[in-house]
C-alpha cells in the first residue's frame, strides 16, 4: 500500500511538472518533454517503414500535396515566429507524401512527417479542401498530441517509475506501438475528442495564415460526413466530435481565423 501510494504521489508531481500550454489555443496538457527526441526518432522510423510498404504517388496530385503542405508549414513557422516561439519547431523534419490508398485519410507524425491518402482527394476536391485536412493533421503534431497520448499511457502504466528514469527500451517501445501501430496501420491512430477539436481550431488558423479561405472547412467536413457509411456512434462514445458539434465549433472559431485570412490578403 505504501509503495502504491508513493508511486501515485510521484506520478501526480510529475504530471504537474510536465504540464504544457498550447501557444495557439491556451489548452494545458500533460506532455513529458524529455520524451520528444525518442518520439521523433521512432516516428521517423515508422514513417520510413510506411513509405516502404506503400505506393508513393508522383505527378500533379502529389505536387499539390507538397505545395499545400509547405504552405501550411510556412504558416506555422510564421505564427510561432510572431510569438517568439520559433525554437518550438526546431526539431521538425517536414515531409509530405501522397500514398495510393482508398482510405479517406491523412495523418502527420510527430516531427512533421505527413501522409495523405488518394482516397481523400475526391472529398477535398481542391487545394483549399486539402488545406483543411493538412492544417488539421499538422496541428496534431504541433500541439504535441502524440506526446500527450504517450505521456498519459506511460504515467498510467508506470507511474512514479518515470521519476527515476527507469523505463526500459522494451517498455518505451510497447507504449509507442500502442499509440502508433506498426507500418501502414499508423493511419488507425485515434485522438480524443478534445484533441480533435483543438486540431480543428489550430488547423483553421493555419490554413487562413497560409492564404486559404477557412470558411471552406465547413463544406469539407459536410462532404466528409456525407461520404461516411454505417451507423454513427453517439458523440460521447466517439473519438471525433459529432458533425453538428464540429461545425458549430468551427463557426465559433471562424472570426479569428478570418482575421488571419484577411491579413494574408484574403477577401472577407
Amino acid at each position: 500500500m505504501k509503495i502504491t501510494h508513493l508511486l501515485g504521489i510521484g506520478a501526480a508531481a510529475f504530471a504537474v511538472a510536465a504540464c504544457t500550454t498550447n501557444p495557439m489555443t491556451g489548452r494545458k496538457s500533460l506532455q513529458i518533454g524529455t520524451l520528444n527526441p525518442q518520439i521523433t526518432s521512432s516516428a521517423v522510423q515508422q514513417y520510413q517503414q510506411t513509405l516502404k510498404e506503400s505506393k508513393v504517388v508522383t505527378g500533379a496530385q502529389a505536387q499539390m500535396v507538397k505545395k499545400v503542405g509547405n504552405k501550411i508549414k510556412t504558416a506555422a513557422e510564421q505564427y510561432y515566429a510572431s510569438i517568439g516561439r520559433s525554437a518550438d519547431l526546431s526539431g521538425y523534419q517536414w515531409e509530405f507524401n501522397l500514398l495510393q490508398d482508398n482510405q479517406m485519410n491523412a495523418w502527420c507524425m510527430p516531427g512533421g512527417k505527413v501522409a495523405v491518402y488518394t482516397g481523400i482527394l475526391p472529398i477535398t476536391k481542391d487545394e483549399t479542401g486539402l488545406a483543411v485536412v493538412m492544417g488539421h493533421e499538422v496541428s496534431h503534431a504541433l500541439a504535441g498530441h502524440g506526446n500527450e497520448r504517450i505521456s498519459q499511457a506511460m504515467v498510467a502504466q508506470y507511474g512514479g517509475a518515470l521519476l527515476g528514469s527507469t523505463i526500459s527500451n522494451a517498455q518505451w517501445s510497447s507504449v509507442f506501438q500502442q499509440v502508433y501501430p506498426v507500418g501502414s496501420q499508423v493511419a488507425l491512430l485515434k485522438y480524443g475528442r478534445t484533441q480533435e477539436s483543438e486540431a480543428d481550431e489550430m488547423g483553421l488558423n493555419l490554413m487562413a495564415i497560409a492564404g486559404y479561405d477557412p470558411r471552406q472547412a465547413i463544406p469539407f467536413w459536410q462532404r466528409m460526413e456525407a461520404s461516411s457509411t454505417g451507423a454513427r456512434q453517439p458523440e460521447f462514445l466517439s473519438t471525433h466530435p459529432s458533425p453538428g458539434t464540429r461545425v458549430g465549433d468551427i463557426q465559433k472559431d471562424l472570426p479569428k481565423a478570418l482575421e488571419y485570412y484577411k491579413r494574408a490578403g484574403g477577401k472577407v
